[in-house]
């Protein structure tokens, strides 16, 4: 078997760390009531909303409650939880009850399944009781469903936070459930199955069949979005379930709600209602040739959505294609990266080349001109730090604009694009001069932000390390700069922080993502990929290894996470982000080597150091199967079947260009 199949994402509950847990189904996403065993808490799908909703499930055996609260301690003497499993398509969970009453032992095993549904809004919650006691008991399920205000919330108006409905939007949602009573035999099992529809209506069939259906149209979906993506066989401790769960943070990104712009649409985060939007930035600046990989020519149709959005004036596009949020100094770099990975992996057409160059244009022209540089304004447009530092003219993104100056050229020759390559190369040149003598401080060995008035200040972000992959640094600047990913200032034994610790006048711990303590999710595996792309595979490994635990811990992986301790901060976070992606772009790109370029050729350039053995199994490129093993002191190429290298590892081209 090369390909994934959706079980291969299964995850043991017992080893999570995250506070609440969603399943999604890319049309609702509904959470885990915390140390329940069949709780259920708040429901999305778009465009209705259910924030405060919550399916409370208690039992009646021989006539004595069994609650199911989570109540911890002495005071859980309900139903208690031990275990389960988070699947694509949903949870599972078990619990179980065994207590003397009057002398008489009612034991029952408990298990839940919640799935969320695809092409209704809502989910089913299976459950199946079995009787351990060893007499027939009466049993009785009693489901409770309190729902709070349910909105219809406009798909306009999902942007970064979960939507709040209007309290006084009537409660529409609907539980649907078939007898609830059964006389249950020694050592038998009795199941139950609970709808909750957020849209108040009563579609032909039963809830059991909502849940098949629905379950069976994840497994299609998750075939397609993984058909070209690799499987991964790996001796490295670790890295296999970081990879596998790099994947899954894609997947539950996706969305196949036909009003939303794209089909699949891919939603910054979404899976706890949040951010279920597209940012330019997290969807094409950190993961775009693994995205390509899942979306095929679906990647053209994210992009044109996004340039047909007014970026200029905002982060995102809403799910209904609308812009939603302020104007991003990232937008534009990261819409011709993602165009860039689709012209590698399907070709891209001139006119919407054409169009991405106007639109980069537009995007550059909303920050003033500062000489060759632009000042990119304040924290909102860039990191939202909480403190000055990273502002106005900075080394990234200016340095990330020259990059895709560069990548348009490319794009505009490729595809024969109405776009003089030359002087958008001549440009790029001038802007990486101008950060290079403008920003740098050769005592400190790091970049300055300078502000309009003429002040200036060092800001140890993790930012100064994209100006370097972007091609910013002379030798001796990467040098200074490398000198400061070290133990005690970037580096810590869970991650990279996004603030240098050693950094007295930034560094702090409440902003997790860009001020210190931690970093976005996507920062760490993309630090290692510049290190690759830079041959220095040692190090890049010393950084990947680092968030290798995220893949033991973590379903999907969250917003961001701490660099001190193996956790993530349990809420004001959006739980789910689709540049965990990255991680796979680290292994795809970075450990294995593996070059794509945009005129349709593929390149190998193996590290000259591995941590171990690995091997890719079933990658699909321009309409060929690739496999690859790469050991320290030995390399196998096959294309279709065939091998085309086996012997040390070297440079490679294993598929030509496509015209």
């Amino acid at each position: 078997m090369t390909g994934y199949e959706t079980r291969d994402f299964d995850f043991d509950l017992r080893q999570g760390v995250a506070e609440t847990l969603w399943t999604a189904s890319g049309w609702s996403t509904a959470a885990l009531a915390p140390g329940t065993v069949c709780g259920v808490g708040a429901c999305y799908a778009p465009p209705y909303a259910a924030p405060r909703a919550r399916l409370a499930v208690a039992l009646e055996a021989d006539g004595i409650p069994v609650s199911d609260t989570g109540a911890p301690g002495m005071h859980g003497t309900g139903l208690l939880p031990a275990g389960g499993t988070w699947r694509l398509h949903g949870i599972e969970r078990r619990g179980t009850y065994h207590r003397r009453h009057e002398g008489r032992l009612v034991s029952l095993l408990v298990r839940s399944e919640l799935t969320p549904l695809h092409g209704l809004p809502g989910y089913v919650l299976h459950i199946a009781v079995r009787n351990r006691s060893g007499r027939t008991l009466p049993l009785r399920l009693l489901p409770e469903l309190t729902t709070g205000p349910v909105g219809e919330v406009p798909l306009g108006e999902w942007g970064w936070m979960p939507p709040e409905p209007d309290t006084a939007a009537r409660d529409r949602a609907t539980l649907a459930h078939g007898p609830l009573t059964t006389q249950l035999g020694p050592a038998d099992e009795a199941h139950f199955d609970l709808a909750v529809l957020l849209d108040g209506s009563s579609p032909d069939g039963t809830p059991g069949q909502w849940a098949a259906d629905s379950r069976a149209l994840v497994e299609q979906r998750t075939a397609g979005a993984l058909e070209r993506v690799p499987r991964l066989i790996t001796d490295v401790p670790g890295l296999d379930a970081y990879y596998r769960r790099s994947l899954a943070s894609g997947l539950v990104c996706l969305w196949d709600n036909p009003a939303f712009a794209t089909v699949p649409f891919p939603a910054t985060s979404g899976i706890d209602g949040g951010a279920l939007c597209a940012y330019a930035w997290d969807t094409g600046g950190y993961a775009p040739h693994t995205l390509s990989l899942m979306l095929g020519r679906g990647v053209a149709d994210i992009v044109e959505a996004m340039v047909k959005a007014d970026l200029t004036d905002h982060y995102a596009i809403a799910p209904d294609g609308s812009g939603t949020g302020v104007a991003y100094a990232y937008s534009g770099w990261s819409l011709v990266m993602l165009a860039h990975a689709a012209a590698c992996h399907d070709g891209i057409a001139p006119d919407l080349v054409a169009r991405l160059h106007e639109t980069e244009e537009r995007l550059a022209d909303r920050f003033p001109a500062v000489g060759e540089l632009r000042d990119y304004g304040a924290q909102q447009h860039l990191l939202e730090m909480r403190s000055a530092g990273w502002e106005h003219v900075v080394a990234s993104p200016n340095a990330e604009r020259a990059w895709s100056l560069d990548l348009l050229a490319e794009l505009a020759e490729v595809s024969d694009a109405p776009v003089l390559a030359a002087p958008l190369r001549a440009r790029a040149q001038l802007i990486r001069k101008a950060v290079a003598e403008e920003l740098w401080d050769a005592g400190a060995g790091w970049f300055r932000s300078r502000y309009p008035d003429g002040h200036s200040e060092l800001a140890y972000s993790i930012q100064g390390f994209d100006a370097l992959r972007a091609g910013a640094c002379t030798p001796p600047m990467a040098d200074a700069l490398l000198a400061h990913l070290r133990e005690g200032a970037f580096l810590a034994p869970y991650g990279v922080s996004s603030v240098s610790a050693e950094d007295r006048l930034h560094y702090e711990l409440g902003d997790v993502d860009w001020s210190g303590g931690g970093a976005y999710t996507g920062e760490t595996p993309q630090l290692a990929l510049t290190l690759w792309e830079r041959d220095e595979p040692r190090l890049a490994w010393d950084v990947l290894r680092r968030v290798l635990w995220m893949g033991q811990h973590f379903p999907y992986y969250p917003q961001d996470h701490y660099c001190d301790r193996p956790a993530a901060p349990p809420s004001g976070r959006r739980s789910n982000v689709i540049a965990g992606l990255t991680g796979a772009e680290a292994v795809l790109l970075g450990l294995a080597g593996l070059r794509p370029q945009a005129d349709g050729a593929l390149d190998l350039k193996p590290p000259v150091w591995l941590p171990g053995g690995l091997e890719l199994h079933g990658l699909r490129y321009r309409g060929h199967e690739i496999d690859l093993k790469l050991a320290a002191d030995h390399c196998e190429v096959a294309v279709d079947g065939h091998a085309i290298h086996t012997g040390a590892p070297a440079p490679l081209r294993i598929l030509g260009e496509v015209r």
